[in-house]
């Protein structure tokens, strides 16, 4: 009798509640509403992933006793959201994955120090996450795309694999403590006036920066690949330590304000050199150390001067054309073909009123094309659907039993 009371109880319950219990070890723990994220708080570690479903919301708060989760934390196309927040959870062991999260505008985690990846795209509504100090300090990965962030604030990472920062159209200046990139940095599209500076970087894979109106590297000592500067809008560029891009290009391409480029300890690049399209660039004095080029050398653009005193090797071709007058260093640029540059001087042209048309990169470059760190992380897989139907047929198990009882 007890038994049988018991049970309809149980399926009474399933039939009001419409799901099932959050236990700490869930393959997701799926949270549906706060009561679910209130009994999720209570584990002190989530040993798989958690999911927020896609009504989950307008509030979710996490805070309790809950320090890690283990696998992913997870919120894609949830229109609801407007707050979530813990002012317990310290670490992620997986993704922090908010995708397509369009209201929400106020993100909270005064505890997180470490995840495994961030990965953030199409926030429409969030401009300032909060963050502890010193915030987050630790992952591999971070993807922050189509939000309008006007600062990252908060994410304090020195050791990073890979950094892709693109389509923030508020995010005006980015300050950042990372000393290492190991597989590539990409940052582009972001507000028109955006100020960059990576103080302490000194040794990255691979970087391509696009669209920014400064630019500071002043510890970099060594790029592995290649390093790109297209469309941007700074005036001057300064890497006063650099002294090689090991096996990649050096490029700056199309940035119509660039008036100096000083690398002055540069002395080799194991890939190809490409100067172009950079109308306001007069002259090509910066490069005075440089020795070694493993590719080819193009410089194309409105300079009258080129100075490259100490080349000594250059792998491929190298090709000069400018609108100005560089006769003069054409005398000493030819000399090199044949010796210095062992594909020849193809051409060292003045005059030319075509020489900003050409932005295509030199030849005959190094093996770092810096296309390897554009990977992002793809294996999160959709798990509250999944999750939602498995509660509802339980739900409706529960109603059956309770009907033949």
């Amino acid at each position: 009798m007890y038994s049988k009371e018991l049970l309809s109880a149980v399926a009474a319950l399933s039939l009001v509640s419409g799901v099932a219990a959050v236990g700490c070890k869930d393959d997701p723990v799926t949270v549906n509403n706060q009561a679910d994220a209130t009994a999720a708080a209570d584990c002190s570690s989530i040993a798989n992933d958690l999911v927020l479903d896609v009504r989950a919301g307008p509030g979710i708060d996490l805070g309790g006793r809950l320090t890690e989760v283990k696998g992913n934390f997870i919120v894609k196309n949830n229109g609801i959201l407007q707050t979530l927040q813990s002012s317990s959870l310290e670490t992620i062991g997986g993704a922090f994955q908010l995708q397509n999260v369009t209201s929400l505008y106020s993100l909270q985690f005064p505890e997180l120090t470490e995840v495994g990846s961030i990965d953030w795209s199409t926030l429409r509504s969030l401009s300032e996450p909060t963050f502890g100090n010193p915030g987050i300090t630790k992952a591999q990965s971070v993807v922050i795309a189509d939000t309008v962030l006007t600062n990252l604030d908060g994410i304090n990472i020195q050791e990073l694999s890979m950094m892709n920062i693109n389509n923030n159209q508020r995010l005006s200046k980015f300050s950042t403590s990372i000393k290492t990139l190991s597989d590539a940095l990409y940052v582009s599209a972001n507000a028109l006036n955006m100020t960059m500076e990576m103080p302490n970087l000194e040794w990255i894979a691979n970087m391509t920066i696009a669209n920014v109106s400064t630019f500071a590297v002043p510890s970099l000592k060594a790029v592995n690949g290649s390093m790109r500067f297209n469309s941007n809008y700074f005036t001057n560029f300064l890497a006063a330590n650099l002294t090689e891009i090991h096996d990649g290009d050096l490029s700056f391409v199309s940035n119509p304000q660039l008036q100096n480029i000083s690398i002055p300890l540069l002395k080799r690049v194991g890939g190809g050199v490409t100067i172009a399209n950079n109308t306001d660039l007069t002259k090509i004095d910066g490069l005075g150390s440089l020795e070694d080029v493993g590719g080819a050398i193009k410089f194309a653009g409105s300079f009258d001067d080129i100075a490259l005193p100490k080349l000594a090797n250059v792998v491929g071709t190298a090709e000069f054309t400018s609108t100005g007058d560089i006769d003069k260093s054409c005398d000493v640029l030819n000399n090199l073909s044949g010796n210095v540059v062992q594909g020849k001087v193809t051409e060292c042209q003045s005059n030319n009123a075509e020489a900003n048309n050409d932005t295509s990169s030199a030849g005959g470059s190094g093996s770092g094309s810096g296309n390897g760190g554009g990977k992002t992380d793809e294996n999160v897989g959709s798990l509250a659907s999944a999750s939602m139907s498995t509660v509802l047929t339980l739900a409706a198990l529960g109603g059956l039993v309770a009907t033949f009882l």
